[in-house]
């Protein structure tokens, strides 16, 4: 979200829409109330110099003239706003006629509204906006008009009963943004990023459930207990608010009457992340704010509490400059740790040592001390003469760019030093004078919702937190090397603070090409590691489980630092880089089969079924009981399904279950005379066990009513399915190699090396060159060594250099250890004992197992359910769907040639439809079965007429049938029709058939064209001549005879 309290100067093409005397240019303070609120006031610049202020409020924009707001601040004359916007007349800034032609400008035009004193102006607003803020009416205008500046006009400076000092602070605050948009326009100053991070804070969850608590209470009172107050009055007059009646009464007779639920609205948008309010709460977006934390592993848990995601307005824009990866986020949000993908750049990550404050820090002190360094109240609109000193959007002062240093310096010193009540946390953002760059002044914040990091400040060598709004405007060196004597100011604790938690969790990431380090990001919270250390008591829909983890021999301290090792996320396996056996192309890698039967890889999935006997009606009305676990006594139960289940109906703990398995009996029940419930049809019916895969009840559990009266109605059903590795398993170690397992192979034949050793993983080396991972190679070299040694080697990166490399730094290691100093054994083939031309790099890396499993992913169809208008097969792998061959793979396999298995895809396995056409009109909407007198009640159909081709008997003249030519025939009415014989059956596509009827109802009709060269040939076929020389001489000789052949 846009920085509290601060006036960013902005230049948006899109204030020109607003009308046509619009520029682009204007300023924006999100200026915020205690309670956390905020009210956005924008300055636009016109372009013949005046300004507007603008507004937002319950979602509908207003604008004022900026001079009016100010005259009902404060009785103020016109010169006072001239010496306020310019400066004394003796500053240099009256020489500006840029700035002094437009201020004469603004004065000029306001005085077309005769509104000069505080009293009329502010009866003149208030009689404008008295509908929009819907206050009492017996509210004078003046009071209206108190009442609008105390709610929209910048709210920080004064929200409850405002006093003249606040007023004047408003004003002043005005004064100041309305300098800044003239200097904007003037090319003065820079426009403010509001992309950057210096720009931002971070809205969180805590302040906007307080501020939608805090609408929900405002609308109950001013609704809901309004309207009941209202009521009560109407019937007692007489009981007044301070009678002992009122006081009795108002708690159950009044109270109870407003129907607000605050908890049920709050449990909503918690649970869809739909914002429903009436004013929006000032905020971009109406949805998307909640985000399920999902346990998948530990990784993942933590990564969703150091999100911070830009919002989903801006997903939708078009442009990739909110994307952008800015040099002023560095220490705030990890330039690693965000997807790739759509929310690329829009999902940052918290670097690992970024702290955000949730409350105020006590900075009374500010004031008196910046008075005490020379801040005073006269100023000047050149920048060179004056520049603001500022604490949280009220302006406390004004100083020579010169003194402003000095200031910001002092106030630092005294911060870290901890003395004159000066908190640590304190910001002080000195922007300094510069040609063109940002307006110059010191800026000092104190309030929640900001990012501050530690860096240690050089003059004291003690920890300092700065935030993002001072450190672009800082020298803070990223080593001590780097320190400038004179310049740098601070020194970075470690060059890592850049990172996230997890981006530090890849080993060596400084040698790796950087997208590989982000896709280890995405892929170490898909990992199938340990979700929680109380699996016992979760009931996680589903949950995944590595039951071999191990601690990695390569981790960075913070691994330990974050007790990583509680949850362990993967396996230490030893790889070979060989390409042997082929089954390694295309980043395949092969197991050891010996490896897998230790357990390498080896997973659990935990889903929980839960059964319920309830209707799924949300009402309370069915509140008898209808239903209960349990054997229907007296009802005769097969011996199989008596095996599986206890006495209670519920599975025995441990039992294997497979598809069709019954999991729990139920049976129905009602209440008799006396009150119990019986039943009567002596049926039991059982729930079954509907997925393919095998699975072990893990734990039943019994789901009661809140109350804890009502009979069992619900039971969850845990169940644990084994998951060992399997050929199409997804495998990946710590730098973005991923891989799926080709092949399980023998470990007899698995390649060895001098000492007996067996890789447990074989990866090709062409996942190497175009990747350029080379941390994998150095972890690889370092476990190795870790494992000779028994060392925990550190994974830190920026701890090697180009003098101090980490492949003489292991080399040594594995030297010492009477192992290659570069990590290469030779190896020999298990299958025929030989020695491998070449050495084998060979080492140990960290594997991780992913979630993504062949046995969740396969799908396979021969025949099954078809979408009833088309009748081509469902789309779903779970209803047993087919896998779509769209426009793509159409056109692959048509310039492939192979258009015969275009037409078994297309058409034979898909919706092949036999289906009649009536040859003469070309269609398939006028056939028509014929029913016959004679058949009976088979409904076989044996004859199909076309009836646009048919003519009806009774419709004919003279009618005699023994002129006819041709069949008669009856349709399903028993109107009888002669003609339209010539139909044929053809094989279409059902979908096409479906288009013809969809544009039948529109009015289109299609024809088609039937091929005559399959129609049948009526009469008997001529036999051949057998000399056709001769039965020409025949047919010129003896017309009769041709006459005789053509009857024949």
């Amino acid at each position: 979200m846009n920085r509290r309290n601060f006036p960013l100067a902005i230049n948006r093409p899109s204030f020109k829409n607003r009308g046509p005397a619009y520029t682009p240019y204007g300023i924006i303070v999100r200026s915020v109330r205690p309670d956390e609120t905020s009210q956005t006031n924008v300055l636009h610049y016109l372009d013949d110099g005046n300004v507007t202020f603008r507004f937002s409020w319950r979602k509908n924009e207003y604008l004022i003239p900026v001079m009016m707001i100010m005259k009902a601040l404060v009785e103020t004359s016109d010169r006072e706003i001239f010496e306020g916007l310019v400066g004394p007349p003796d500053s240099k800034a009256i020489n500006n006629t840029f700035v002094t032609d437009r201020v004469e400008l603004l004065l000029r035009t306001y005085k077309t509204y005769g509104l000069y004193t505080k009293t009329k102006t502010r009866a003149y607003l208030g009689e404008k906006f008295r509908v929009v803020l819907g206050v009492p009416e017996t509210m004078s205008n003046y009071d209206v008009g108190t009442e609008f500046l105390r709610r929209i006009v910048l709210v920080h400076l004064g929200n409850i009963e405002v006093t003249e000092d606040q007023d004047a602070d408003k004003f002043k605050m005005l004064l100041f943004m309305i300098r800044k948009l003239y200097s904007l326009v003037a090319g003065d100053c820079s426009v403010d990023n509001p992309d950057a991070v210096q720009n931002q804070e971070i809205l969180l969850g805590g302040f906007l459930y307080g501020q939608i608590l805090k609408e929900r209470l405002d609308e109950m009172l001013s609704v809901g207990v309004r309207g009941a107050l209202r009521e009560y009055f109407r019937r007692y007059p007489s009981n007044l608010f301070t009678t002992e009646t009122f006081a009795k009464d108002f708690p159950n007779a009044i109270f109870r009457r407003t129907t607000e639920n605050l908890g049920q609205a709050l449990e909503y948008f918690l649970s869809t992340g739909n914002l429903v309010s009436p004013s929006g709460l000032d905020l971009q977006q109406t949805s998307g704010f909640t985000v399920v934390a999902e346990k998948l592993n530990f990784l993942r848990f933590i990564s969703h509490f150091r999100m911070v995601h830009r919002g989903s307005f801006f997903a939708q824009l078009k442009t990739t400059t909110v994307r952008k990866l800015l040099p002023e986020s560095w220490g705030f949000l990890c330039p690693v740790h965000t997807p790739d993908g759509a929310p690329c750049g829009l999902l940052n990550h918290l670097a690992h040592k970024c702290k955000i404050m949730t409350e105020n820090v006590d900075a009374s002190v500010i004031p008196q001390l910046a008075t005490e360094l020379g801040a005073v109240e006269t100023s000047s609109s050149a920048t060179d003469e004056s520049v603001v000193v500022m604490l949280d959007g009220k302006i406390i002062g004004w100083c020579t760019p010169k003194e402003s240093k000095r200031i910001a310096d002092t106030f630092r010193h005294w911060k870290v030093e901890g003395s004159h009540g000066i908190p640590v946390h304190l910001e002080i953002g000195y922007v300094p004078p510069s040609n063109g760059g940002s307006y110059p002044g010191v800026y000092m914040s104190s309030q929640p919702a900001r990012m501050v990091r530690p860096v240690k400040y050089l003059p004291l060598e003690k920890e300092d937190f700065v935030g993002p709004h001072e450190q672009p405007y800082m020298s803070i060196a990223c080593t001590e090397p780097e320190i400038i004597s004179g310049e740098s100011s601070h020194v970075e604790f470690d060059p890592t603070n850049i990172l996230s938690i997890l981006a530090n969790m890849t080993p060596f990431s400084d040698f790796n090409q950087s997208p590989r380090n982000m896709y280890q990001c995405q892929m170490g919270k898909q990992t199938m590691g340990t979700p929680g250390s109380s699996l016992r008591y979760r009931t996680d829909n589903k949950s995944y489980r590595l039951q071999t983890g191990q601690t990695p021999i390569v981790r960075a301290p913070l691994h330990n630092a974050y007790g990583f090792d509680n949850f362990p996320n993967g396996t230490n396996a030893v790889v070979a880089v060989i390409s042997y056996t082929g089954y390694d192309m295309d980043d395949a890698m092969i197991i050891n089969k010996s490896a897998h039967e230790r357990g390498f890889g080896h997973g659990t999935i935990y889903k929980t079924k839960k059964i319920s006997l309830k209707d799924d009606s949300r009402t309370r009305s069915s509140k008898n009981i209808e239903k209960m676990f349990g054997f229907a006594p007296g009802s005769t139960i097969r011996g199989w399904q008596r095996d599986m289940l206890d006495e209670d109906g519920l599975p025995y703990i441990g039992r294997k279950v497979e598809e069709g398995d019954v999991i729990c009996a139920w049976h129905t029940v009602t209440s008799d005379r006396l009150g119990n419930l019986v039943n009567n049809d002596n049926q039991t019916h059982f729930e079954k066990y509907k997925d393919s895969e095998t699975a072990y009840i893990e734990e039943v559990r019994l789901i009661g009513s809140e109350s804890g009266t009502e009979l069992g109605q619900t039971i969850s059903i845990k169940f644990r399915i084994p998951r060992s590795p399997v050929i199409g398993d997804k495998f990946s170690s710590r730098h973005g190699q991923k891989g799926v397992a080709s092949q399980k192979w023998p470990s007899i034949d698995m390649p060895f090396s001098e000492s007996g050793i067996q890789p447990d993983v074989i990866i090709n080396p062409h996942a190497f060159p175009s990747r350029m991972t080379i941390g994998m190679f150095v972890e690889s070299l370092a476990g190795k060594a870790g494992a000779l040694h028994g060392l925990a080697q550190d994974s830190t990166p920026f701890k090697f250099d180009e003098d101090n490399t980490a492949a003489d730094y292991f080399g040594h290691q594995l030297m010492k250890a009477g192992y290659n100093y570069h990590g290469n054994e030779p190896m020999y083939s298990g299958i025929t004992g030989e020695e491998f031309a070449c050495d084998i790099y060979i080492g140990v890396v960290y594997y991780q197992r992913l979630r993504h499993m062949v046995n969740d992913k396969y799908q396979v169809r021969t025949t099954g359910p078809v979408v009833p208008t088309t009748g081509q097969p469902i789309k779903g792998r779970k209803r047993g769907g087919g896998i779509r061959v769209g426009e793509m793979e159409r056109d692959a396999l048509l310039a492939h040639g192979t258009a015969f298995l275009l037409q078994d895809r297309l058409l034979n396995c898909s919706d092949y439809t036999r289906t009649w056409i009536c040859r003469t009109c070309g269609s398939f909407l006028s056939v028509q079965p014929t029913v016959s007198p004679f058949i009976g009640k088979r409904k076989a159909v044996n004859t199909v007429r076309c009836r646009n081709c048919a003519t009806r008997l009774d419709t004919i003249e003279d009618l005699d049938l023994t002129k006819l030519d041709g069949e008669i025939w009856t349709d399903g009415q028993g109107h009888e029709w002669i003609g339209g014989e010539d139909t044929t059956v053809v094989v279409v596509p059902g979908a096409l058939k479906f288009l013809d009827v969809e544009l039948a109802a529109m009015g289109v009709k299609l024809k088609y064209r039937v091929d005559p060269k399959d129609a049948p040939r009526k009469g008997p076929l001529r036999p051949a001549p057998l000399d056709g020389v001769l039965l020409g001489k025949a047919m010129q000789a003896d017309p009769p005879f041709r006459n005789a052949l053509a009857v024949a």
